[in-house]
């Protein structure tokens, strides 16, 4: 019987966590983390999925996307994942799972919610004392948003683009909000959420979310 899609609806941003099986390393070289960002970016264009943030850590993925299409994440992770893992078991003369089960996602309340997730995202290097700043890791998205790297698959989120009217006004507020920690409430919280599957926002945008099922 196959898996049910996730429920993610149009226009509704998702937190992604795709982790490695038994904490597999997922990532061994940046050449593994180049292919990976390749497929994520053909991906999101051919299933028309937005990707705000990310980060690639050694065992671990975290997206943030909006889907612009029904079934669009659901779609482009198992595509991702198929052309991922078919590239790492042949690089590395093995075979079988490289990913612990299916991704799992939370559903996050753009104007409340969303500029937090990504802070969270892009600060997940400095909690695991990989970076002492966020700039120097490479695998992240917070090079696009605090210094304008160019990435193709990235598309600004619309509340990253109103922290100004000039790209460089946006940078420099992008690096102070980054540079403001997260508490550890609202991680536990985004944590939380993301591993069960709960709706990351007000209870009245939780209910709105469960309208949308009926």
């Amino acid at each position: 019987m196959p898996r049910r899609l996730r429920y993610c609806p149009v226009d509704i941003p998702v937190h992604v966590i795709q982790r490695g099986n038994n904490r597999h390393t997922l990532f061994t070289s940046d050449a593994d983390i180049a292919a990976y960002a390749h497929w994520l970016g053909d991906a999101a264009l051919r299933f028309n999925v937005e990707v705000h943030g990310w980060v690639f850590m050694t065992n671990h993925v975290h997206l943030l996307l909006k889907p612009r299409a029904d079934n669009a994440v659901s779609r482009l992770m198992q595509s991702l994942g198929r052309r991922y893992v078919a590239f790492f078991n042949y690089s590395y003369a093995r075979s079988g799972t490289l990913f612990e089960g299916r991704f799992r996602s939370c559903l996050v309340q753009e104007d409340e919610y969303l500029l937090t997730c990504l802070r969270y995202i892009e600060l997940n290097p400095i909690r695991a004392g990989m970076a002492r700043d966020p700039g120097d890791y490479h695998w992240s998205s917070y090079r696009a948003h605090a210094f304008g790297a160019p990435v193709q698959f990235w598309t600004p989120n619309e509340l990253y683009l109103s922290l100004g009217s000039q790209a460089a006004e946006r940078q420099g507020a992008w690096r102070k909000l980054v540079g403001e920690a997260v508490d550890m409430e609202t991680i536990t919280r985004i944590r939380h959420c993301t591993n069960t599957g709960l709706v990351l926002g007000t209870e009245k945008f939780r209910d709105q979310v469960s309208a949308l099922r009926t």
